[in-house]
């Protein structure tokens, strides 16, 4: 983990004046650490029984849809409003710098669905803890919360309160 944690390039000031930016392209770029990452999140559920896995717009279309091939599930995209074709349920959040809405098809998911949720970084937990609360609202069992990156002192686990949660990076 060490060696994918040196690799990522802190951005100061982005998106706003205060805030370091975590970016990962400089990982993304990097084959083997690109590797590495996906290889790591595939293995701890490849035997879990995962149907579904959810990638978070945008970095989690990177991560989700390869953790999913490698598991043999499916991918479901949960989008920002408007970007969906078909009927959705939506949901509003807080960010750490604001607020925002996501959306998921209404048929994305079932009862019979077991469910993971992957994206590159979990700060606050405010969109993890929106996500969660798609996957309970459209009947399914959420298996775990699995990010790149964890920002420990924003303390997104207690926004979650108990909710399955791995990272493989903490700041």
């Amino acid at each position: 983990m060490e060696r994918l944690k040196r690799i990522i390039r802190d951005v100061e000031d982005f998106p706003k004046s205060g805030i370091i930016f975590k970016d990962i392209t400089t990982l993304l770029k990097d084959k083997d650490a690109l590797k590495q990452a996906i290889d790591l999140l595939a293995e701890r559920y490849r035997d879990k029984g995962v149907t579904k896995v959810i990638g978070i717009e945008s970095r989690g279309f990177i991560f989700g849809p390869a953790v999913a091939y490698l598991i043999g599930a499916g991918f479901v995209p949960v989008r920002k409003p408007g970007k969906l074709p078909a009927e959705t349920i939506s949901v509003e959040y807080e960010l750490e710098y604001g607020t925002d809405t996501l959306e998921i098809h209404k048929d994305a998911l079932s009862a019979d669905d077991k469910v993971l949720v992957v994206d590159d970084l979990i700060a606050t937990g405010g969109t993890a803890a929106a996500v969660a609360g798609m996957v309970e609202q459209l009947g399914a069992e959420l298996v775990e919360m699995a990010f790149l990156i964890e920002l420990t002192f924003l303390e997104p686990r207690k926004k979650l309160k108990g909710l399955p949660l791995f990272t493989l990076i903490q700041y």
